[in-house]
């Protein structure tokens, strides 16, 4: 079996060498912004410039965009009334539009009263769970998943902005430590492929620099949207490791870090990828 996973490293080096030729007449089609001072990227570049046109033009119309579907739905659960309080979201912020407006874009935010950053799926339960007396959504479950992009859509075309500053420093020391560090049997770091490698042709598909702008994402594979750390979940299972927990600390603290490397970017959300 060392044999095999040594030759997967193999193949899979040799198909990123290969995909530098591939990828050079793409990149200069590719736009981004100008990463500020002391960045990791001199040019910041959303997942979408790395697909298609045609999965690009899938989620530029907002009636062709399958993601949509998630939100239209979330926005009915919104007004609807839920748990002992019988309030709904709609009971403490008002119109989504304007309330929910730049929060998405923010997120994960530091939280006095837990000591800890919150992710947008957590503060959704939380709201579920003291404002409303319901049950909280499970991760994955459709109704959390919907509601995350219907309140991270509101900030659709602001910059990502969260903040590094202050007690959550240390959790964004954290997420860069998670995001250097190589594991599982393949022995790879997330910036082996999305900082190293970026650009570079691999499994039928161009590496992007892993940036989190546009999810939860409809990705085309799965024909559904995705939340963020299921995707981080799937990274971890490729190179063959055991995953971090959705929600955990880990996943939490590398959320915050991989938003702050893509700062400045538009929320997407729902994007479409592959």
């Amino acid at each position: 079996m060392q044999y095999r996973y040594v030759g997967l490293v193999a193949a899979a080096l040799a198909a990123v060498a290969l995909g530098g030729v591939c990828a050079s007449a793409q990149e200069a089609e590719r736009k981004g912004i100008p990463a500020p001072r002391g960045h990791v990227f001199k040019t910041i570049i959303s997942g979408y410039e790395f697909r298609t046109k045609e999965t690009r033009a899938l989620q530029d119309d907002d009636l062709e965009n399958p993601g949509f579907l998630a939100v239209e739905r979330a926005a009915d659960v919104w007004k609807k009334a839920e748990g002992n309080e019988g309030k709904s979201c709609m009971s403490c912020h008002g119109e989504a539009e304007k309330s929910m407006n730049g929060v998405g874009a923010a997120m994960p935010k530091w939280d006095d009263k837990l000591n800890k950053p919150v992710n947008l799926e957590q503060r959704i339960n939380i709201c579920r769970t003291e404002k409303m007396k319901a049950e909280p959504w499970a991760f994955r479950s459709q109704p959390l998943t919907d509601m995350t992009a219907f309140v991270r859509y509101q900030s659709r075309g602001m910059p990502v902005s969260v903040k590094t500053d202050g007690p959550i420093l240390q959790w964004f020391e954290r997420g860069k430590q998670i995001y250097y560090t190589r594991y599982g049997q393949l022995d790879l770091a997330c910036e082996s492929c999305h900082e190293r490698n970026n650009g570079k042709f691999m499994r039928a598909d161009f590496l992007s620099q892993g940036q989190t702008n546009g999810f939860p994402t409809y990705r085309l594979r799965d024909q559904r949207l995705v939340p963020l750390h299921e995707r981080f979940e799937g990274c971890m299972f490729d190179v063959r490791a055991e995953p971090f927990k959705p929600l955990s600390d880990e996943f939490l603290a590398l959320e915050l870090y991989v938003a702050w490397r893509g700062i400045g970017l538009p929320v997407e959300t729902p994007a479409v990828r592959n």
